[in-house]
């Protein structure tokens, strides 16, 4: 029997890179997977993918900054679906480029902790009630080597964010543990999702694969991998963990 066999997943910003890969793999795995983004022709795709392959998929749009999307997603959910077993809290990505903090706007701030921390904070607030209720859920929040560690070319408001992303599953995990629900975070390094592999140049990637134990980068699909332990029986004892998947390139 596959790992997720008969479980409902929902995979929040998993319309491309590691979102789909988690996506991708779940279903492999005999979950049903709800995938979710806000470009529907790149969502439409991956959907189709994982029901070429045998997988049984439903897609849902929604900003998941605004709590009135994701509740509306929620009963989507349940009506074709039935409960979230499993969410996976992807959604989010950096707003601003590295630079010194007095130079950053606040405009800039607000928008990678608003598609960071708050998307996170708002997902589990629509679906953590019904978790308690039934007793049981698992929660995979995404946070980032960037909020593990300071650096003087950090992109501020994502590391700020993505650290706050880890303390929040933290708690989750502390609060939710008695009703039955895990909470666990993965923190990736630099991974070779289509955009980055357009953004940085290949000699780049390779100094970068070069500071690593590991001589390579990270792919969407190691952290699909690692995910899929969290999300399956063999963590059942695991919880309020941050996961450093880095290759090495952060030992702490």
């Amino acid at each position: 029997m596959s790992s997720l066999s008969g479980r409902v997943a929902l995979i929040t910003g998993s319309s491309r890179g590691i979102g789909s890969a988690i996506a991708h793999l779940f279903a492999q795995q005999g979950a049903k997977v709800v995938v979710h983004g806000r470009d529907l022709a790149a969502l439409s795709a991956v959907r189709s993918d994982i029901e070429r392959a045998g997988g049984t998929t439903m897609q849902v749009v929604g900003d998941v900054t605004r709590f009135s999307d994701i509740e509306a997603m929620r009963l989507n959910i349940e009506q074709e679906f039935g409960p979230i077993d499993i969410l996976v809290a992807n959604a989010g990505g950096s707003a601003t480029a590295s630079g010194v903090i007095e130079e950053i706007s606040e405009e800039a701030w607000r928008a990678s902790l608003e598609g960071n921390l708050t998307a996170t904070f708002l997902t589990i607030k629509s679906f953590l009630p019904g978790m308690k209720q039934r007793k049981r859920g698992n929660i995979i929040t995404l946070s980032s080597a960037a909020g593990r560690r300071a650096h003087p070319k950090s992109p501020i408001p994502y590391s700020a964010a993505k650290a706050g992303i880890q303390l929040l599953t933290q708690d989750v995990a502390v609060q939710a543990g008695p009703f039955g629900i895990r909470a666990n975070c993965i923190a990736p390094e630099a991974i070779l999702t289509e955009r980055n592999e357009q953004l940085i140049p290949p000699n780049q990637q390779k100094e970068l694969a070069d500071a690593h134990p590991i001589r390579r980068l990270g792919t969407p699909e190691d952290i699909a991998q690692a995910a899929l332990f969290l999300a399956s029986n063999q963590s059942a004892w695991i919880t309020g963990v941050v996961l450093d998947i880095t290759g090495g390139g952060f030992i702490a």
